[in-house]
């Protein structure tokens, strides 16, 4: 009788193991958007690291160094990482809001006339001051940053403009009203205020990092475990669909362009907080564009109906990493503009390849 043949059991070889890997990698990449867009990061913050450099005495000194870097980078983009984050949720409806840096301006023009210690504040003229006006101010201008975004969602959702014209209006008027009525304003805020942003935790100025968390953590509550976020998804992925099952369309819209003022309103009260003060005819300008060149490298369709928090915080680490470096490596200030707009377009060709495979 012949004996069986035992199986030919071999190892798994290393070409085998390195092809499964390579298979998931390629797999991750291509349907995993926030997967893709960590790699990205990762490759940044090795090349930020390179380019610091190790030549320090010892490990402690150079760790401080790279900490002291990362804050500062953090907390320089703070501001138009919470924009961003707002951005998201417009642009995930399917709009757009070209407005943000001229609200920022207006919303930080009010703060700064509310506060102001001299003939001119509005608090401090009516006998408010100190901790109570500061509380107050917080209120006021948080709630006109929401009166603003609404007010351009009513635009939108009653008057049937469409958001970049709409937005791209706001953007002159806020502007234009604001430079108006700023011209020869020289501000004194008190400097309690200042302590917004600068207030030190552990001898480090971690405040507006802290308060970027913090938003960033609830609107990712919010897009993933509330009704409003799936009703965002719904409405920017289809609105007729949205409107038959139920969706109340132009309240959805009216609440996430709310928002976004509201985002920028809190962006305004870090900024002249931190600075004390603001230039009225500069601070702003550009904001629009890095806020949703964030959006879009994280993810964000510019098509509406696909968004990611994570996504969005990942992507502004990624431009402010990118704007960090084109600085110590000498670039030009009007190249560097030129780099973030090769890389929105790129982003957005790779979602164009996803949609299309």
């Amino acid at each position: 009788m012949k004996p069986e043949l035992e199986p030919n059991i071999q190892s798994e070889s290393p070409n085998t193991s390195n092809n499964k890997f390579i298979s998931w990698f390629k797999q991750k990449w291509s349907n995993d958007p926030l997967f893709s867009i960590l790699i990205a990061l990762i490759i940044m913050v090795i090349l930020q690291t390179l380019t610091l450099g190790f030549d320090y005495p010892s490990f402690g000194e150079w760790f401080q160094a790279w900490t002291n870097n990362w804050i500062n980078i953090l907390r320089n983009n703070a501001a138009i990482g919470i924009v961003a984050l707002g951005m998201t949720f417009v642009i995930m409806t399917g709009g757009i809001d070209l407005s943000v840096g001229s609200t920022l301006v207006i919303t930080g023009a009010f703060a700064m006339y509310l506060l102001d210690t001299g003939a001119q504040g509005i608090l401090g003229g009516i006998g408010i001051t100190g901790v109570p006006a500061i509380i107050l101010t917080i209120i006021l201008v948080m709630g006109f940053g929401y009166l603003l975004g609404s007010i351009i969602g009513v635009s939108i959702t009653k008057g049937m403009v469409p958001p970049f014209i709409a937005t791209l209006g706001a953007m002159m008027i806020f502007r234009s009203v604001t430079q108006h009525f700023t011209q020869g304003y020289n501000t004194s805020v008190p400097v309690e205020f200042l302590q917004i942003s600068s207030f030190k935790i552990g001898n480090l100025m971690i405040m507006p990092i802290i308060y970027w968390a913090i938003i960033a953590m609830i609107l990712y509550y919010v897009s993933k475990k509330t009704i409003f976020g799936r009703q965002i998804i719904a409405v920017g992925s289809n609105e007729k669909a949205a409107k038959l099952s139920g969706v109340n369309v132009n309240r959805v819209k009216l609440r996430v362009y709310g928002l976004m003022g509201l985002l920028v309103s809190i962006a305004a009260i870090i900024q002249v907080s931190r600075i004390g003060s603001m230039d009225f005819s500069n601070a702003g300008r550009g904001m629009e564009m890095d806020a949703i060149a964030a959006a879009v490298v994280g993810g964000t369709n510019m098509l509406g109906g696909r968004g990611f928090i994570l996504g969005t915080v990942y992507g502004m680490l990624i431009i402010a990493v990118m704007n960090n470096l084109l600085n110590l490596f000498g670039v030009p200030p009007f190249l560097r503009e030129a780099f973030k707009g090769v890389i929105v377009i790129v982003a957005v060709l790779l979602q164009r390849k996803e949609k299309s495979a």
